[in-house]
């Protein structure tokens, strides 16, 4: 038998709680045939039963009971507060968690307390509705919601700076709920991070926050949802304000034609009131969902057939379709979004404990479980395809083709297909480890997604990234920062794994049978949706407190790049410095925060700087340089003739036809040339020259190459930065440059680079040349603040920051460095008109101003400029003095420029300290 397991939450133990303390499923909210109750009537909840350490396997729904979703939005939109209400009305905690208290479960590291704002990925598990509501018999129209679900939810960070957290949480995720301000609408962040959702084609709702507040307006923040999110938005409530401009009360149900308003207190006493109650009470109201259910009929209509015949079977009545029918359209909308792109909306105040159980219900009724959910890409030997095929062998069998064709082996077609499937047969799991994170108690906890099979307890995982066998010593379910021993992780779920030391975060795990240390391959090459890294642009320097601390922050640093691959770590070649590399000045402040704090290193960090770049004005000479040592007891010799000119991917000449190989990297252009080499492929299609040494092929000599000049370009000659914009073209002439079984490939690279790094020299020491100049990055900024703080914002950009100002309150995508590697093309679609989207009046607006909100000192406007980076830095304090406190803003790295001669001269003498 399963025992109740004790949880500490918010100090507080989570008791468990006899059956005669739930009530049948009827008086759920979500039901579509309940009747009418008349008063207040208690919505009543039973605790969590969970899983001891002693049980055998995790007792867990079906898959089809089975929610992974995330919440995500711009900061201070109420994500951590939603998060909170739904595991105390799930009956996960006792009591409701305040951000400004420091009392939430899923904000626990103290850097987040402290700031009040989430930092890290918090994982957590609950049920909705309670598990012991599970075994009720329903009836066959009852919604998803009268069931027990076991709910996967992470809360993720809305700040900029942690982007790459939202993005590698994003990629495990079946659905999402996207939480709006009422008041700010569609903010910047939220229109990044919806984009980077449609990345992974996941399903999103929408629940619009804050209607409590002063200058909440639902209906422009539908509107805004049309036309920044590219989508349909389905109102499936209207906000209930008492009186004509009075408090926020409740909402309407435009799916179930009813009232809910929540009394005083904490939120789980709610008076239900059908159509004709509501009639009496708020005629207004009445008429208004009325007209919402009307525009949900016929919007659904023109993306679902079977809504259109069930429209005609209730004699074209709106609001005679039944509720069952009008939820089932909107789920199927809602899971065929690239079709339809409908966006079901919910509206709610979760501080003031309004409208998170129907969003819960929401959760349950609309989204997808990992059944339904769109397949993840997959990569195995590299050939691309879904995991589905994956798992049915075909996909492994056009590997099992394409790798016997390039070998020029043929076999027959059922062989192939027989050993294809058999491996697949044998392949016990596949999972993603999406997250690593150093606990103090236990280790390092890496967070993984099964996508098929079980990963049980003691199995031996191989990790296809690394190419590197571990053992699975323990597996948990996590609860944010509790969690439960569990013996294994079923398909579909959300788990940890404690005692790995290598898994890294975006690294895949498979088990093959018989618990072998590596799987045949190809199974040993399976990729599951990589991630791609965006470069950082902060940096500061890390110093031990003395050498021998050396050691112990070098492994800190390791475990912190483990955790966080957008951070980076480098040594600077002159000074030994190390430099720890960001995503913007808080990402570094936390990273130190950990360093210093958690992982207890004896160290001190520098200020924060900025990376610049260094690029070639003029042409230089053509440089040839011999390398000539002894490399580990044997002879090397090598040659080699570089050139250095500017680059400008836009308006450069194009590169020689005959070139070996052209390679743009780090915005710098590689050229290589070879017009002796006689490069010829043979019959497997391999390049071969007869004029290199025996072994030697000609793809090593061009990675050598390459990788030679890449080194040289990584250190300017001037001011010892990366180069940027430059191209090197490289002569490789066989007579002159090849001495025989001499030539290794390490001779090569190190020719190449001592010839480009020569001839960037050259840059600076001919005086009829201007040598190198200065890049600095410069930011794609979007400002959002009232209309009052607008005049001084602007001011400050064009004239003390030295931006330029692209646009005020129009619609300009982000499209610099977003970490997504293949975006939807949503802008390929023709836009939505907002004025033909029904939204709900707002309680300030006049029917004579229609769709549009006058102008007011409290006006959310939104600036887009392009402004240098360095400018930027402590930007955030000085934009809150000229808004008081209201104006928030998200950057990313645009492009970088040259600087102008003054300006060049006024960083380097800040940079030198004035010498």
């Amino acid at each position: 038998m399963v025992a109740a397991l004790f949880l500490r939450a918010s100090h507080q133990a989570v008791r468990p709680i006899g059956p005669q303390q739930s009530q049948v499923a009827v008086n759920r909210l979500s039901s579509a045939n309940f009747s009418p109750i008349q008063g207040p009537k208690r919505w009543q909840f039973s605790k969590i039963q969970m899983i001891s350490t002693s049980a055998s396997k995790w007792q867990v729904d079906t898959l089809d009971r089975t929610r992974n979703i995330g919440i995500i939005a711009h900061i201070d939109a109420g994500k951590t507060t939603t998060t909170e209400r739904m595991l105390y009305y799930s009956g996960f905690t006792r009591r409701l968690g305040d951000v400004d208290e420091g009392s939430t479960v899923t904000d626990f590291l103290p850097a987040e307390r402290a700031r009040g704002i989430t930092i890290q990925s918090a994982a957590i598990t609950f049920h909705w509705p309670p598990r012991d509501e599970a075994d009720r018999s329903a009836p066959a129209q009852t919604p998803r919601s009268a069931s027990s679900h076991t709910v996967n939810l992470i809360d993720t960070p809305g700040h900029a700076d942690f982007t790459f957290e939202v993005m590698r949480s994003l990629r495990i995720l079946d659905g999402a709920v996207c939480i709006l301000d009422g008041v700010a609408g569609v903010e910047a962040q939220t229109e990044r991070v919806w984009h980077q959702a449609s990345t992974y084609r996941i399903p999103r709702i929408v629940f619009v926050n804050k209607l409590d507040r002063d200058g909440a307006a639902f209906g422009r923040t539908v509107r805004e949802v049309s036309s920044r999110l590219a989508g349909y938005p389905a109102v499936c409530q209207i906000p209930w304000f008492e009186g004509v401009n009075g408090r926020f009360v409740g909402v309407a149900d435009v799916i179930n034609l009813q009232g809910l308003r929540w009394e005083e207190g904490d939120g789980k006493t709610v008076k239900m009131l059908s159509l004709e109650q509501l009639d009496n009470e708020d005629s207004q109201l009445a008429q208004e969902l009325r007209r919402a259910r009307i525009a949900l009929v016929e919007l659904l209509s023109e993306h679902d057939e079977t809504m259109i015949e069930k429209f005609f079977e209730h004699d074209e009545d709106h609001l005679a379709v039944p509720p069952s029918v009008v939820l089932e359209s909107v789920r199927q909308c809602l899971l065929q979004e690239q079709s339809s792109k409908i966006i079901p909306v919910f509206a709610g105040a979760s501080f003031r404990n309004i409208g998170v159980q129907p969003l819960l219900d929401a959760v349950t009724n609309l989204l997808p479980s990992p059944l339904e959910s769109p397949e993840p890409e997959v990569s195995i030997g590299g050939v691309k395809g879904g995991l589905r095929a994956l798992l049915s062998g075909d996909l492994l069998v056009e590997q099992s083709k394409k790798a016997a064709s390039s070998k020029g082996k043929q076999k027959k077609k059922s062989s192939v297909e027989a050993e294809s499937r058999d491996a697949i047969k044998k392949l016990e799991s596949c999972a993603l480890a999406f997250k690593v994170v150093n606990d103090a108690k236990r280790g390092v906890l890496v967070y993984v997604r099964v996508y098929s099979g079980s990963l049980d307890r003691n199995t031996t995982l191989f990790n296809t990234n690394l190419k590197v066998s571990e053992r699975a010593p323990r597996l948990l379910k996590m609860y944010a920062n509790d969690a439960v021993e569990v013996d294994s992780i079923p398909e579909g779920h959300i788990g940890v794994v404690v005692g790995l030391k290598h898994a890294r975060t975006g690294d895949t795990l498979v088990s093959y049978a018989g618990n072998r240390a590596t799987p045949p391959e190809p199974l040993d090459t399976l990729q599951l949706r990589p991630i791609q890294v965006p470069p950082p642009v902060f940096f500061a320097s890390v110093e031990p407190h003395s050498l021998s601390e050396e050691k112990k922050v070098q492994a800190s640093l390791a475990l912190l790049l483990r955790e966080d691959p957008s951070l980076h770590v480098t040594v600077d070649e002159d000074s030994g410095q190390t430099l720890l590399s960001g995503m913007g000045e808080l990402h570094l402040e936390i990273a130190r925060d950990r360093l210093i704090n958690d992982l207890k290193a004896k160290a001190s960090m520098g200020r924060i700087e900025i990376g610049y770049r260094e690029c070639a004005i003029e042409q230089s000479p053509t440089v040839t340089k011999i390398f000539d040592k002894e490399i580990a007891g044997r002879k090397a010799k090598a040659g080699c003739t570089a050139m250095v000119e500017p680059f400008r991917p836009d308006n450069s000449s194009p590169p020689p036809a005959d070139a070996l190989s052209v390679e743009t990297r780090d915005g710098n252009q590689i050229i290589i040339i070879a017009p002796e080499l006689q490069v010829e492929a043979n019959r497997k299609g391999v390049e071969e020259s007869p004029l290199l040494p025996a072994g030697m092929e000609v793809h090593s000599v061009r990675n050598a190459l390459q990788n030679g000049c890449v080194a040289a370009l990584a250190r300017g000659p001037q001011f010892t930065f990366p180069m940027h914009n430059t191209r090197v073209t490289l002569t490789f002439d066989p007579a002159a440059h090849l001495f025989g079984n001499d030539t290794t490939t390490s001779a090569l690279s190190s020719a190449a680079r001592q010839a480009t790094s020569a001839a960037l020299r050259d840059l600076i020491s001919s005086q009829s040349s201007a040598g190198t100049s200065l890049m600095e990055p410069v930011m794609n900024v979007i400002i959002s603040v009232d209309e009052a703080s607008l005049g001084a914002v602007v001011h400050d950009i064009s004239s003390s920051r030295g931006g330029h100002i692209v646009s005020l309150d129009e619609e300009v995508p982000i499209t610099s460095t977003d970490l997504s590697s293949s975006p939807q093309p949503i802008e390929d679609l023709p836009p939505i008109d907002p004025t033909k989207v029904y939204a709900p009046r707002d309680p300030f607006e006049t029917i004579s101003v229609g769709a549009s909100i006058p102008d007011t000192v409290n006006r959310p406007r939104t600036i887009t400029a392009k402004v240098p980076l360095k400018e930027m830095v402590g930007y955030l304090k000085h934009l809150r003095s000229l808004s008081a406190g209201r104006g928030t803003f998200v950057m990313s790295v645009d492009q970088f420029e040259k600087m102008s001669a003054q300006r060049q001269k006024a960083v380097l003498s800040e940079l030198t300290g004035g010498f």
